[in-house]
């Protein structure tokens, strides 16, 4: 039959006998009295002894139809990964005596032409041991020297590599030409089924798959492994060839969870894989497709040994002694699903009636879902998300990721370093120091110290226990409908999510400023509340300012007034709290952090999670004989709060607002947004107002521009209607008339059309009003 495939595969293996076998021998300088067949699929190749039965060396004769190239190439291959990985096992060939610096193959000739002889120095282990005998240890150690291998081959080239292995699982199509030779009815269905999966899912996505040479078949047939079942020599390069790394990663895990039942076979596949991506981290686009992979190597190993040994070009039995595995392993795959295989290989989580089951596992206290129609998110990317149909948002709404989604300076900074080290700051670690001394060159020269916690809300709930024990005093003040976290201590300086009947009686709450219908412009609020603590003989110790009001409307605050506030705070014996979560890092684009548009030197700065783009990191700042009188009671110690990973992450959001010069960029876009929104509004009486600074922005919804009273109903409309067009806002204020747009800071003015026109469309789309 006629197949693209190199030659090699169709010819026979070469007439040598155990005699000729030992003739051989003299040419590379080797005595032997006797050799034994090792069996070989398309060559020969023997096991030499001695007088006595020890074993001398390894002696392969090579199929007539192989080149000479291929074969040097094989040889170049194995002194190119000895220099790159020294410690790697690899079999090398003997050279040739007399000739040391030529080629490492000798000639033999036999009725089907010349074989070229290469001779091998014996590397210890055992040969063709049973991969189910392999522990939790060794399937780990198999992987990672499997990615090892793939890495110390991958700066190597030759011509000689571009060539059609059909055992290269990317050529698994080419086998329906042998499907006749599997003599199974079920079995030839399995196989075929496999490969319609194969051309559906894998051929599509092939060419973005990295690729380089690779060995093609690291199997248990071609490893030496010690008594624990650790790798001790990697022998027979034959099937080298350019292709995708993960051809490599598919016969690993063909040939060692061969014969593993059920869940076993599941498990002993992502412990094969856990190893490998401690040295070769897989992509996404090759995890979603490692069962098909895996399965696709099974088929052609069964097709072709099918056909090879109805072909007569193989013993039957020795060629088709994995096939029964090999089946059971296709079977289990099919039976169980490809979405299951996935899932169960890592490749993502799903399932059906996601609504219902969150329900059920999360329980009534969870936040409601956002939008009418819930969205299933699958992936993001600067500005937008994705959702599993595959459909984008842009995403107006989700602060946390503060340099834009997956941004690749911190999804590798933190990549990197959590190959690396993670663990906590009872040992020196210079780059907490170094984000430290970042952080507070970025404030005030009296804030020169730093803890280092998890989250926003851990942050403000150690300021709270540094003000606490600083002053001595036990009120707290904060505005109206704030959010500051979700601790038992900080859950009552939220009132956005605690209704004002749980609010405890050392607490009061202040209204700001609403700049639209003029109210609450002096500071009479402010006072009010801490009268009120008066009166109940309860002295502040701390008031709390999101500086750009983002529950509470997003209001553009008058710098005297909140200067005023920190006056009255410290005249009352508190100390004050710039809650820069959501209002810092270059939100508002006019200075890092929000406090500083007003002219004021807090006594503490609490950062949350955007400082690791989402990565859980956050910090408070302060003054240093805040800590003194702290640390004269107690230590501060977080587990993980300021660990490498965290602490990298950090550092790269620094560096992308620094090296993208986002702050600029945040003004523009911050102006052209609320130019835009202000152009459709001509044409739409329920915008009331559009107001914000930076990237922090409200759009607010009335019924009657003549009242401006609040339009929740319709406000809730729109943004349904939005996530209908593919942009994500939320809501916000004491009314929920208020749409909340606050992007990623990955946002520009090059997105502002595509706001403006979903949010007239959506206003368009309204009834009437009655």
């Amino acid at each position: 039959m006629s197949l693209p495939v190199d030659p090699v595969i169709l010819s026979p293996a070469p007439p040598c006998t155990l005699a000729d076998a030992v003739a051989i021998a003299t040419g590379f300088g080797i005595t032997a009295t006797s050799a034994v067949d090792l069996g070989s699929e398309r060559d020969r190749t023997f096991m030499l002894l001695g007088a006595n039965g020890e074993r001398l060396a390894v002696m392969k004769v090579s199929n007539a139809a192989e080149s000479v190239a291929t074969l040097d190439m094989e040889a170049d291959v194995v002194g190119h990964i000895a220099s790159v990985d020294p410690d790697l096992p690899v079999a090398r060939p003997r050279p040739v005596p007399g000739a040391e610096d030529g080629p490492r193959r000798l000639p033999w000739t036999s009725e089907l032409g010349t074989h070229w002889v290469r001779a091998y120095d014996l590397v210890p282990g055992h040969a063709r041991h049973d991969p189910r005998r392999l522990d939790d240890r060794a399937l780990v150690a198999w992987g990672r020297s499997t990615a090892r291998l793939g890495r110390a081959m991958r700066g190597f080239v030759h011509p000689s590599a571009m060539r059609v292995m059909p055992w290269d699982v990317q050529h698994a199509s080419s086998v329906r030409t042998m499907l006749d030779a599997i003599a199974d009815p079920a079995a030839r269905a399995s196989v075929e089924r496999v490969i319609d999966r194969f051309d559906e899912v894998v051929v599509p996505r092939w060419p973005a798959l990295r690729a380089q040479l690779v060995h093609g078949d690291l199997t248990c047939d071609n490893a030496l492994v010690d008594d624990d079942g650790l790798i001790t020599g990697i022998v027979d390069f034959g099937d080298m060839s350019h292709s995708a790394l993960m051809a490599d990663v598919a016969s690993m895990l063909d040939s060692i969870c061969t014969g593993r039942d059920g869940d076993e076979l599941f498990r002993s596949a992502r412990l094969l894989l856990d190893g490998y991506q401690r040295v070769t981290p897989l992509e996404p686009i090759e995890l979603e497709i490692v069962g098909e992979l895996c399965a696709a190597r099974a088929a052609v190993g069964v097709a072709i040994s099918s056909w090879r040994a109805k072909q007569g070009l193989e013993d039957p039995t020795f060629a088709t002694r994995y096939n029964d595995t090999a089946l059971a392993m296709i079977d289990t795959m099919l039976e169980l699903g490809w979405d299951g295989v996935r899932r169960e290989l890592g490749g993502g989580h799903g399932g059906d009636d996601l609504v219902g089951r969150r329900t059920r596992v999360l329980g009534p206290a969870m936040e409601s879902l956002s939008y009418t129609t819930p969205v299933h998110m699958a992936s993001a990317d600067g500005a937008f998300m994705y959702d599993t149909d595959g459909r984008a948002y842009l995403d107006m709404y989700n602060n946390v990721p503060a340099v834009g989604h997956a941004h690749p300076r911190v999804t590798e900074a933190i990549a990197r370093q959590s190959r690396v080290l993670n663990t906590n700051l009872r040992y020196l670690h210079a780059s907490a120091v170094e984000l430290a001394e970042r952080l507070t060159a970025s404030c005030p020269p009296s804030l020169d110290t730093v803890f280092f916690v998890n989250s926003g809300s851990e942050a403000n709930d150690l300021a709270w226990r540094l003000a606490t024990t600083f002053t001595g005093n036990t009120g707290g003040l904060c505005t109206t409908r704030a959010y500051h976290g979700i601790s038992h201590a900080i859950a009552p300086f939220s009132p956005e999510t605690l209704g004002p009947e749980h609010l405890p009686d050392w607490l009061e709450c202040w209204a700001p400023t609403d700049t639209y219908r003029g109210l609450h412009t002096d500071a009479s609020s402010f006072r009010a509340a801490l009268d009120a603590l008066a009166a109940r003989d309860v002295r502040p110790a701390m008031a709390i300012l999101d500086g750009v009001l983002q529950s509470d409307g997003v209001y553009d605050l008058a710098p005297e007034l909140v200067q005023a506030w920190v006056r009255m705070t410290h005249d009352a014996g508190g100390l004050w709290v710039a809650d820069e979560v959501q209002g810092g890092h270059g939100r508002t684009g006019e200075a890092m952090w929000s406090f500083e548009r007003f002219g004021i030197e807090p006594d503490f700065v609490t950062l949350g999670k955007p400082m690791g783009n989402g990565h859980p990191v956050a910090a408070v700042i302060t003054r240093r004989e805040i800590a003194e009188r702290f640390a004269a009671d107690t230590v501060f110690f977080s587990t993980f709060g300021g660990n490498q990973v965290s602490v990298a992450a950090a550092h790269a959001v620094l560096d992308v607002l620094r090296d993208e010069r986002v702050l600029p960029r945040v003004v523009e876009a911050g102006e052209a947004l609320r130019a835009a929104v202000r152009e459709v509004a001509v044409d739409h009486e329920c915008i009331g107002d559009v107001r914000g600074m930076g990237l922090a922005n409200a759009v607010e919804i009335v019924a009657d521009l003549a009242t401006k009273e609040p339009d929740a109903a319709t406000t809730e409309a729109i943004k349904n209607g939005l996530r209908d067009r593919g942009v994500l806002v939320g809501t916000t204020g004491t009314s929920g008339s208020m749409l909340k747009v606050r992007p990623t800071l990955a946002f520009t003015a090059r997105e502002v059309p595509v706001f403006a026109t979903a949010l007239r469309a959506t206003l368009e789309s309204l009834p009437p009003p009655r």
